[in-house]
């Protein structure tokens, strides 16, 4: 039988006081020095230490645990297990991860450091993160060794790590096209941010409407966003569509512009991104890009399955997206 490994006897090893390594289990980093936490945090990983709620969990359920991280940003506002895509994807991860004998378990946070302090204290198979930037995870792989898939990484090329994306750009470009097939002249495209995965969806459709299509930032908090929009109505009024870089927004936007009297899709056709139940959940129904979030949650466990066994897989893996249109836009 393994002997038990001891916080007391990792301290010993290391030769600090066993204070100073429990900080660091718990994501207290500010108590200890960077040296410091990335030597006590390989050193759990090295020993697999199990704190006593893991060791309970694995008793109960001796099936392997994946975890699902989540960036706890800002513009969810505290509600991010809420989000529709959000709630999609843990829905697809879940059935996923059942289907393979594997225990799920969920955790939001704030900041990376809290990640590595997640995997250590559950000794994962591997991590699913999403809503994470590429310095993220660089920094992620410095500091843990278990393997892990992230959603919507750009630029990502480090070791054991697998980006499962999607076709943005392809995606942005399916909407943009569609509305200048419709006899649109003038689009606009509204999006919180201008990088990464968001800056793909509007080159796509810039390239797929053509001249006519124009950008747009708008605020993250959705009170600072009815006002933007108050302020900026006038000029929305200028466009005949608009794509929204995800559903969320789309619905957000209908119900302002249904609030001030403008007809969807009369007077503006509206679009968004990712298919999420929110489009059903709107009158009018909304256009969307699909995703397909089952076989994204197979692609981003099929790797960390090959590389917890010693194999690699694909740096980056590309799904297909398809535009489903609905009753929120409407030809001219």
């Amino acid at each position: 039988m393994k002997e038990k490994v001891r916080l007391s006897d990792i301290a010993s090893e290391l030769g600090l006081s066993t204070a100073a390594v429990s900080y660091v289990l718990h994501g207290k980093t500010d108590m200890v020095s960077e040296r410091t936490a990335v030597r006590v945090r390989q050193a759990l990983e090295e020993r697999g230490y199990l704190p006593r709620a893991a060791e309970v969990l694995l008793a109960e359920n001796p099936a392997k645990i994946v975890g699902v991280v989540i960036n706890d940003h800002e513009k969810y506002e505290a509600h991010v297990l809420e989000d529709a895509f959000i709630a999609s994807a843990l829905n697809a991860l879940s059935a996923e991860t059942a289907g393979r004998g594997l225990q799920l378990i969920v955790k939001t946070v704030n900041s990376p450091d809290e990640i590595v302090s997640f995997a250590t204290m559950w000794n994962l198979e591997g991590l699913v993160l999403i809503g994470f930037c590429s310095a993220d995870y660089r920094h992620l792989r410095e500091n843990m060794r278990i393997p892990f898939a992230v959603y919507d990484a750009c630029g990502v090329s480090t070791e054991r790590v697998c980006a499962v994306n999607i076709d943005d750009r392809h995606g942005g470009f399916q909407v943009g096209e569609y509305f200048r097939l419709c006899g649109h002249s003038r689009a606009l495209c509204l999006s919180d941010n201008d990088t990464d995965m968001d800056l793909e969806r509007w080159k796509g459709f810039r390239e797929g409407f053509g001249d006519g299509a124009e950008f747009m930032l708008i605020p993250l908090l959705k009170e600072e966003r009815r006002a933007f929009y108050r302020e900026k109505l006038p000029k929305l009024k200028n466009f005949s569509a608009v794509f929204a870089v995800s559903d969320y927004y789309a619905v957000d936007l209908i119900h302002f512009l249904q609030s001030s009297g403008v007809d969807v899709p009369g007077e503006i056709s509206v679009a968004g991104f990712d298919d999420t139940p929110l489009c059903g959940m709107v009158y009018p129904s909304l256009t969307s890009v699909r995703q397909d979030n089952a076989k994204r949650a197979r692609a981003a466990l099929d790797a960390i399955e090959k590389f917890r066994d010693g194999g690699s897989a694909e740096p980056v893996i590309t799904l297909s997206t398809t535009l489903v249109v609905r009753d929120s836009t409407r030809n001219l």
